[in-house]
C-alpha cells in the first residue's frame, strides 16, 4: 500500500523489461477451459500497483480453438483492443484517417452512467500467461490491429521464465 514501494516496484518492472516508460497500468490475460470446452480468459488490471477489481473482466471464447491457448490469446487480445479502438472512434478521440487531436474532456465517460467507458484507455503493459507462442500471438493481435504503443510479455510458470516478443 506504500506509494514509494509501489513506485519502486513498476520501475523495477520497467527495468527488469527494457520499457520506455513505468508501466503505469498492467492488463494480466489468463485463459481457462474444462476438458477442451467453456473456454474463458480472465483478465485482471492493475494501476500505479493496485488492484483494480472493477476494471476486471472475462471474456467467452467464441472461437473453435478448444484447447490452444494460442488462438485463445489472440482472440482475446484482439477483441479487448479492437473494443478499445471502436470506443476512440466513437468518442471522436480517433478518426478515420486515424489522427489523434482530442482534448481530454471529450474523452470523459459514458453518456448515460459518466463513468469511464470500459475500454476506453490501453494499458502500457499487457501481461500473458504463458511463454514464447502466446506472447507472438498476442503481438501479433496488437499489431494486426495496427497498435504499436503497447508493450507485451509472458510470465511462463513452469520455469518462472519471462517471455518478450521475438525473445
Amino acid at each position: 500500500s506504500d506509494l514509494t514501494t509501489r513506485s519502486r516496484a513498476l520501475h523495477e518492472i520497467q527495468e527488469a523489461l527494457g520499457l520506455g516508460e513505468a508501466p503505469l497500468r498492467i492488463e494480466c490475460y489468463d485463459v481457462s477451459n474444462l476438458m477442451g470446452t467453456n473456454v474463458v480468459a480472465s483478465m485482471v488490471v492493475f494501476e500505479d500497483g493496485l488492484a483494480r477489481k472493477s476494471e476486471y473482466r472475462r471474456f467467452s471464447i467464441k472461437g473453435d480453438g478448444g484447447t490452444d491457448d494460442v488462438a485463445s490469446i489472440h482472440e482475446v487480445i484482439t477483441r479487448r483492443f479492437r473494443r478499445y479502438l471502436e470506443e476512440r472512434e466513437e468518442t471522436g478521440e480517433l478518426d478515420t484517417l486515424g489522427d489523434t487531436d482530442v482534448d481530454a474532456e471529450q474523452v470523459s465517460g459514458d453518456d448515460v452512467t459518466g463513468r469511464p467507458r470500459k475500454f476506453a484507455y490501453p494499458p502500457n503493459l499487457v501481461v500473458i500467461d504463458g511463454g514464447q507462442p502466446q506472447v507472438a500471438a498476442a503481438a501479433r493481435a496488437l499489431a494486426e490491429l495496427g497498435i504499436d504503443d503497447v508493450d507485451v510479455c509472458g510470465l511462463a510458470k513452469r520455469l518462472e521464465e519471462v517471455w518478450l516478443p521475438g525473445e
